[in-house]
């Protein structure tokens, strides 16, 4: 199965990535998360498959981000809540993420995804 490059075109980290997933001929899924947001159970699994806290799931640089109030409400926040909240919009979700089968990879770090990779 190819890794789902999850982005927004418009943002200059994804695009970076893109570049680099390019690069190195890596074959992927490009899905743009405000055309097609993510889904509670989507973001649930990938909740699940990541090695860090679900919070790192929140775009909090986001405009979106800020109108919510959210930087307090996270902190005490189930997966559930999350889930549910981030699957309302796209702009609240961390990107660029790389989903594989069996792990998650939230916001673009190049030696992070090379490795996770095999390059």
């Amino acid at each position: 199965m190819k890794p789902i490059f999850l982005c927004y075109p418009k943002c200059s980290t994804c695009q970076k990535a893109k570049r680099f997933l390019e690069a190195q001929g890596v074959d992927y899924e490009l899905r743009d998360i405000v055309e097609e947001n993510p889904t509670k159970e989507e973001l649930l699994k990938w909740m699940e498959l990541y090695s860090g806290e679900p919070k790192k799931f929140f775009n909090v640089s986001g405009m979106a981000y800020r109108e919510l109030g959210l930087k307090d409400k996270v902190k005490t926040m189930s997966r559930e809540e999350m889930a549910e909240i981030l699957s309302t919009n796209g702009m609240l979700v961390k990107r660029p993420e790389l989903i594989f089968e069996d792990k998650v990879l939230v916001g673009f770090k190049e030696e992070e995804w090379a490795a996770a990779l095999g390059l």
